[in-house]
């Protein structure tokens, strides 16, 4: 196995994952098959419990690991699917070494940092390397591994003593080290400051390990006189100093990587340049060139309650990019906190109230996304009543789609004090209900977690002819309430429509208002499984709706044609690409085929 380590220094959020994610994604177009791992210092034994405003997203991987965001950017950009494995925690190192502890599998021994704490990291990592993740049987050729934090932070110490042991043990052909750092630029000077990398890459040296590549952040690509000074105090070759400045979008990232050739010396120093081709890029160029030159836009209303980070929503940001351009569009995203819709907010800050409403009222769709606990509920429920309303395409996304039930319920229904158990546990109408299997006292890794598949109930409605007229469709749940099995037959009574439920018939997963051109709301989270080229079809049909295209689009499908709107981002725009269904020609028992 070969070994590819991202570090950090100077500051943090540089953006190592964006690096190492596109690092991967210019081996992986070299011919190679490459593998990621995070490493997050922190004492969490998973990101499930954390805030997203302390550590942004979680995200949910197929088996129903909580982990950090910067997974997400590996399954995105590298198209694979990784482990709860894949995300090391110093809280679970930590918690396998303490359970042999108690075990006595170190037979009496004093278990200290060192070996017991390195070995068992150093064992993670060649364990979890092995693991195919891009659906092929096999180990892959190179495991990316990003350490988590900042050069110098106590709590990675014990990574970086095991990471250079690994690197010993592994021998130099077969590690590579990538230090990711800041080149700042003063406002009053004006030039281009090396000394903090300087630093950073003295103390990495004094730990034992040393940059082959050093990637530089910065505003401005890099002086040659700044590439000079680097190389000579950091001990780096000048041809191996990459610049990573500021880019229009981050799909740019990998090109700017091909371009410094940071692919051949990436596989100098790796000792595979024997077997890796040329980088083939063309279908990433293609994409990132797409985005800088779409001009159109479409307005999406994004009601949630950690809209203060937008790290918090980055799968469901992403998710909206996928699909707008497939439609050729840019997304233009409007942030509104849930609470500035409240009634309340209008007396305490009524500037921010009338905003939050113009906003709205601005916008082509509503997308509400998924969160915990009840502040900005009642800002939420009002976006989905005005888009239900209104005609807005509307979107709920778990809490969403729970948001949407308990409006109906109290709108339509007249029920006024209907409610989730999460927010009035004496409500006398609880149209959302904690699930039986979840667990009250512990909150780490106890909801409904990772792929679970959902049936379609009929294949008359949105949602499944989105999905291509799919039975069934597996996606990814992070959930411990529901929508209560009790109230589905008058709810349903009313208008509001099932259409998705989970392989027992009890669970509740899709719901549409068949009256209206899109209202739509899903107890999972397709935004997980959104890729480049690939977007979920969810948020593809929201974005039609938005402009006014759904109805053709599912037209075409109906018809055994299919349209594509640039979703194959190598087809060029002024060709028209035409499948036509063998059905429509006699044959029968064919399925569409990716």
């Amino acid at each position: 196995m070969k070994y590819v380590l991202v570090t950090g220094g100077v500051v943090s959020g540089l953006g190592k994952g964006v690096t190492a994610s596109s690092v991967g994604v210019v081996l992986k177009a070299c011919g190679l098959r490459v593998t990621s791992i995070k490493i997050d210092p922190y004492l969490n034994t998973d990101a499930g419990t954390m805030s997203p405003f302390e550590h942004g997203e979680v995200f949910v991987l197929d088996d129903g690991g909580e982990v950090d965001l910067d997974l997400g950017n590996y399954e995105r950009f590298l198209d694979v699917r990784l482990t709860k494995n894949n995300n090391i925690t110093t809280g679970k190192i930590y918690q396998s070494v303490l359970e042999k502890e108690r075990k006595g599998d170190y037979l009496g021994k004093t278990v200290q940092v060192v070996p017991h704490i390195t070995d068992a990291i150093k064992n993670w990592i060649e364990s979890v390397a092995v693991i195919p993740v891009d659906g092929k049987e096999g180990p892959a050729d190179v495991c990316v591994i990003e350490l988590g934090g900042t050069v110098g932070d106590i709590e990675s110490m014990p990574f970086i003593e095991a990471l250079r042991q690994l690197s010993f043990s592994v021998g130099p052909d077969n590690f590579c080290l990538i230090h990711v750092s800041l080149i700042p630029v003063l406002g009053v000077v004006g030039e281009q400051k090396t000394k903090p990398t300087q630093h950073s890459v003295r103390e990495l040296r004094a730990l034992g390990l040393t940059p082959h590549l050093l990637a530089c952040r910065s505003a401005q690509p890099l002086l040659e006189n700044t590439k000079e000074k680097l190389s000579q105090f950091c001990h780096v070759p000048i041809g191996n100093i990459l610049n990573i400045h500021d880019v229009p979008n981050i799909w740019h990232v990998p090109l700017l990587l091909r371009n410094q050739n940071a692919h051949h010396s990436i596989l100098k120093q790796l000792n595979l340049l024997s077997i890796a081709a040329p980088p083939n890029l063309q279908a990433w160029t293609k994409r990132a060139e797409t985005y800088d030159n779409l001009k159109n836009s479409v307005r999406i209303a994004m009601v949630g309650k950690y809209v203060g980070l937008a790290d918090s929503y980055l799968s469901v940001v992403k998710a909206l990019l996928h699909a707008c351009i497939a439609c050729s569009l840019k997304p233009s995203i409007d942030w509104i906190a849930a609470s500035d819709l409240e009634d309340e907010s209008a007396k305490l800050t009524p500037k921010d109230h009338a905003a939050a409403w113009e906003t709205l009222r601005n916008a082509e769709c509503v997308l509400v996304p998924g969160g915990f606990g009840d502040r900005g509920v009642g800002g939420m429920i009002l976006a989905a009543k005005y888009a239900r309303e209104n005609n807005i395409p509307y979107l709920g996304i778990c809490l969403g789609m729970q948001i949407s039930v308990i409006e109906f319920a109290r709108s339509v229904l007249g029920l006024k004090r209907a409610n989730s158990n999460e927010f009035d546990s004496e409500t006398p109408n609880p149209v959302v209900i904690f699930m039986p299997e979840g667990s009250r006292t512990h909150m780490g890794s106890t909801m409904r977690l990772g792929s679970r598949r959902t049936l379609f109930q009929t294949p008359d409605c949105v949602t499944s002819k989105l999905y291509r007229n799919a039975e069934y469709v597996d996606e990814r749940h992070r959930h411990r309430y529901e929508v209560n099995p009790e109230a589905i037959g008058v709810l349903e009574e009313a208008g509001l429509k099932f259409v998705g439920k989970d392989e027992t018939g009890k669970r509740m997963e899709i719901l549409e208002l068949p009256s209206h051109p899109f209202y739509v709301g899903v107890q999972f989270h397709p935004e997980f499984k959104s890729r480049p080229g690939r977007p979920s079809a969810l948020f593809l049909g929201l974005i039609l709706a938005a402009t006014k295209q759904l109805e053709a689009y599912l037209n075409t499908h109906q018809n055994g044609c299919r349209s594509y709107y640039n979703l194959d981002a190598s087809i060029p725009s002024s060709y028209i690409c035409i499948v036509l269904h063998p059905s429509l020609f006699g044959y029968s028992n064919c399925q569409w085929k990716d």
